[in-house]
């Protein structure tokens, strides 16, 4: 059971809502990537500018040691997890559509991690917890389904739950990780073994949008920022609170996109997408105001 005083757990929600801020930058900057630029190649690397950076953050602070121990379960685990969410997660919605692939992925994880939290770590799920994340899911399909074209394949369909339950897994291993060692170590390890495994893609895919300046600042956004930022925060949070919050927490991530969605691109939202931002801010609402207890 986690003894952790309230203002540390309500810190740990502000640091993974801010953590959400950057992950919500991702499909607007994708948006100025050169035309061409393959959705994998740049999954691929994102990760690997991510895990550079994470590691000379950690360097940089001191907080990555070599005489520190890694248990190769958790540490192995949560970086299979975060490599494999990359393809399932754009091979997904390259079958499904963006709507259904992504309504798919992001409403998946916080139900896959609730469950994963309470058979592996006895976190049993909150009743504030199971609302929240109605209410949550609810709003994010209603906001990525606004205005969207529904396309049901079934291999679509398990890719997308398949980075849905990645990114659980992830989560999962990650809690087991940062609760002895300093977040920024943990997810240098995790990120730079996640990115070794999908190395062997740049050599596949098409990086010459790359050698384009626009290709190269939307590359480097993506791995500093909406990678290295957000899971250094994200990775703080995972400290003081439950895993199945941490994870229903980032469904703000879309809130994010959809409000740069109209100030940056300038999209239209429709009557549809208005009630998933209100239902997706009154479910991130409940669970971010007291009440992060556990049973």
């Amino acid at each position: 059971m986690l003894n952790v005083p309230t203002v540390q757990k309500q810190n740990g929600v502000w640091f993974v809502l801010a953590a959400t801020l950057f992950w919500g930058t991702t499909g607007t900057a994708q948006a100025f990537a050169p035309p061409g630029a393959p959705s994998l190649a740049v999954g691929a690397m994102r990760l690997a500018i991510g895990g550079l950076a994470l590691l000379a953050l950690a360097l940089a602070r001191g907080s990555l040691r070599r005489d520190q121990a890694w248990p190769w379960r958790p540490t192995l685990l949560a970086a299979i997890s975060m490599a494999a969410y990359q393809p399932c997660f754009f091979a997904g919605v390259a079958r499904t559509g963006v709507a259904v692939g992504t309504m798919v992925a992001i409403g998946s994880a916080p139900i896959i991690a609730g469950l994963l939290a309470w058979l592996f770590r006895g976190e049993r799920p909150t009743q504030r917890w199971t609302l929240a994340t109605i209410v949550a899911i609810s709003g994010c399909t209603l906001l990525v389904a606004a205005g969207s074209q529904v396309n049901v394949d079934l291999l679509g369909i398990l890719l997308a739950l398949g980075a849905g339950a990645s990114y659980a897994c992830y989560a999962l291993a990650s809690k087991d990780l940062v609760q002895d060692r300093a977040p920024d170590a943990a997810m240098a390890v995790v990120f730079c073994g996640g990115a070794l495994l999908l190395s062997p893609l740049l050599f596949i895919v098409d990086l010459t949008w790359l050698a384009q300046p626009r290709g190269l600042l939307v590359a480097l956004h993506l791995g500093v920022l909406a990678t290295a930022a957000a899971y250094a925060l994200y990775a703080r949070g995972l400290v003081l609170i439950p895993v199945a919050t941490a994870v229903t927490l980032s469904l703000g991530e879309p809130l994010v996109a959809g409000a740069l969605g109209v100030l940056v691109l300038g999209e239209q939202l429709t009557g549809l997408a208005l009630s998933g931002i209100v239902l997706l801010l009154a479910g991130l609402t409940i669970l971010s105001t007291g009440g992060n207890r556990r049973g």
